[in-house]
């Protein structure tokens, strides 16, 4: 059985729960996001394997999953972008953000997030229990896609999207 870092709103940890049960009882955990991308500022965007155990077949960032016990936030990152899409590469933190979003099967995010990018232009061997399809996007065309067609991006994607772009902007004027 999985499980998840239960945190409070400032992200201490105050407990451990079974992923499914955190799931279904939206009890607020750590979790993480990683954003990649290529050289042409293009996004690394994933469409979820269709089983999955929620959000099957939509689209969302190159990764993200949860910390296991005793693992730190950026191990966790690193491991899951090659379990799921088979590289590695340096990423680094961007900020972090809470939010809580229902999805399919009567689950509930309720996330602590930390967000984590990345540069990545190499070969990409996708875990097909894990991964459906995969591309790169200019961030201009993921932004009218989400506005087009928001219900074929998972809910979390939603959120985090325009928090990462107010992010690089406010990297961008201060570099």
């Amino acid at each position: 059985m999985d499980q998840v870092i239960l945190v409070n709103e400032r992200d201490e940890q105050i407990g451990e729960m079974e992923k499914m049960e955190a799931h279904r009882n939206a009890v607020l955990h750590r979790a993480f996001s990683v954003f990649i991308f290529n050289s042409k500022g293009e996004m690394l965007i994933q469409r979820r394997a269709i089983h999955k155990y929620h959000s099957g077949g939509l689209w969302t960032n190159a990764c993200c999953s949860h910390p296991r016990p005793q693992e730190t936030v950026s191990d966790a990152a690193v491991r899951r972008l090659r379990e799921e899409l088979g590289f590695v590469t340096m990423i680094k933190p961007a900020f972090q953000f809470t939010y809580r979003a229902e999805l399919d099967n009567g689950l509930t995010e309720h996330e602590y997030d930390h967000v984590f990018v990345g540069e990545y232009e190499g070969i990409i061997h996708p875990n097909r229990e894990e991964v459906g399809d995969y591309c790169y996007k200019s961030m201009d065309e993921i932004r009218a896609n989400l506005n087009t067609h928001p219900h074929k991006y998972t809910e979390w994607f939603k959120i985090a999207f325009p928090k990462l772009e107010e992010n690089m902007l406010a990297n961008a004027m201060t570099a």
